[in-house]
């Protein structure tokens, strides 16, 4: 698919550290600027209960759920809490299988071609370049010339408003931002204002992008 009619590009917010009690108010300045999902990773206070939380407040309008997900026993404690997005910093194609059973999207961690497809073969249909700071986009360029149409890539990891141009002339499909948007102990507002300059910065490329076609 050419550049020209990608769709837009969909943003997963990694609230990485934060507390069921502050869960809600970051991810409403989220949810009104319409980023497409958010995650939180396992290595957070009460991780489950924050999910739990997100899914009864937003679910219907954002795609929540887990990320550092390894372990097939973290898929159904997932899935009781009703989270439907499972992001893994790695390929495990017995994690990835019982996430699609139970109707969650799994994204899992790829680097190389080799673990790209281990990923497709077991099912995935959005992957995630990580880190993607060390791979960087040319990286990603030569990958999706060679990965099916219709996978997605999500670029994650030293992913900010600076270098966003450079991703997307890659063919970058998501963004999974992580300290660039959010920290331990930041408010809404503060995550507000983040998001807001990321997001203007995708718009402000894809203005220059239709400019040079005119």
């Amino acid at each position: 698919m050419s550049s020209k009619h990608r769709p837009a590009p969909f943003v997963i917010a990694i609230l990485r550290g934060i507390t069921p009690k502050e869960v809600l108010g970051v991810a409403e300045a989220l949810v009104s600027r319409g980023v497409s999902g958010i995650e939180i990773p396992l290595n957070s206070p009460d991780p489950f209960v924050s999910i739990e939380l997100l899914q009864r407040a937003f679910g219907r309008d954002c795609q929540c759920g887990a990320g550092t997900v390894t372990e097939l026993e973290q898929v159904e404690r997932l899935h009781a809490v009703g989270g439907r997005l499972l992001v893994a910093p790695n390929i495990d194609a017995a994690v990835v299988r019982r996430a699609l059973e139970l109707g969650i999207e799994p994204m899992p961690g790829v680097g190389s071609a080799s673990e790209a497809f281990a990923a497709i073969a077991a099912g995935a249909s959005k992957i995630k370049l990580f880190p993607a700071s060390t791979y960087g986009p040319d990286h990603l360029r030569a990958l999706k010339a060679v990965l099916p149409a219709g996978v997605q890539v999500c670029a994650v990891g030293g992913v900010d408003e600076r270098n966003v141009a450079h991703w997307s002339r890659a063919g970058v499909d998501g963004y999974g931002l992580g300290s660039s948007l959010y920290r331990p102990g930041m408010t809404g507002a503060q995550v507000a204002a983040r998001a807001d300059a990321f997001l203007a910065a995708i718009a402000a490329h894809d203005e220059d992008k239709q400019g040079m076609r005119a």
